[in-house]
């Protein structure tokens, strides 16, 4: 039964689902943070247009691949490649007309488009560049990553209402969306050597990397630690959920007794943990 559980769940993540509810629960997190209003509508565009990029990546990924490898997410993309891009043109066209919809011609739109279009143009330029700018892959995916799922509730936020709070919990997430991409860098680094992929983890040697991300988890833990004990007590749920997320990464990461596999599911699960917002 259990690996019954853990297969499916490595489907869920290998379709990139996870993504899609932990981008949701990350727009949770800015919504209440920033104490605006966001529609569900708005929730179901992110998670397609998270959904869409990832599997965009993916798909491109999986036709560089040598036949005969073991299954694998990039595998399976290529095993499914015409189902997958049927289904990517029909979410990403549904996306469009519905963004068009709920939004119409506004400059909330326009914004949304614009930053969709930099996300594709960055993921290209990185790809065609990769081998010289190898280090800009997971700083640039961690950066857009948090800017795509906060932009909105930061757009309600009248300038008067910012925060120097609000401005740290946004950082940290960024730094933790970069810690999380820099360990499953390291996890991958034998099927990118393997691969032929460049990454951080290919340009650094094996202790340089985890020495990094030893000293990254350590920083951002010490800051929301100081961020729960500093903030005011209405605003002090954020950080705890941050630090909570962070913990989890590092007694993983770090953990000797868990394979890749299960270090992999429990990270990628804790981007989710902001959904517990919604019972507050």
């Amino acid at each position: 039964m259990v690996q019954l559980l853990a297969k499916f769940y490595q489907r869920i993540t290998w379709l990139s689902f996870d993504v899609v509810f932990g981008a949701m629960a990350g727009m949770l997190f800015f919504t209440r943070l920033l104490r605006v209003n966001v529609f569900w509508e708005a929730y179901a565009l992110l998670g397609m247009a998270v959904w869409c990029i990832y599997t965009a990546d993916h798909l491109l990924d999986s036709r560089k691949l040598p036949i005969g490898l073991s299954e694998d997410r990039h595998k399976f993309h290529r095993n499914h490649f015409k189902a997958l891009l049927i289904s990517l043109l029909v979410v990403g066209l549904v996306g469009i007309f519905g963004a068009i919809s709920f939004f119409g011609f506004s400059v909330e739109l326009f914004l949304g488009a614009g930053l969709g279009v930099l996300i594709l143009g960055i993921m290209l330029f990185i790809r065609k560049f990769v081998a010289k700018n190898v280090w800009l892959k997971e700083l640039s995916s961690a950066v857009l990553y948090v800017v795509g799922i906060s932009w909105f509730p930061w757009y309600q936020v009248e300038p008067i209402e910012y925060s120097w709070a609000a401005f740290t919990m946004t950082i940290v997430y960024m730094g933790l969306a970069y810690l999380n991409l820099m360990m499953l860098s390291n996890l991958d680094s034998e099927k990118d050597k393997e691969y032929g992929f460049h990454s951080i983890s290919t340009m650094l040697s094996p202790e340089e990397h985890v020495k990094i991300i030893h000293q990254l988890a350590v920083i951002l833990l010490i800051i929301s630690a100081l961020a729960l004990i500093f903030f005011n007590s209405l605003q002090r749920i954020f950080p705890a959920i941050l630090l909570l997320m962070l913990f989890i990464h590092y007694q993983s990461f770090f953990n000797s007794k868990l394979n890749s596999v299960q270090i992999r599911m429990r990270m990628e699960a804790t981007f989710m943990i902001p959904g517990i917002l919604l019972l507050f």
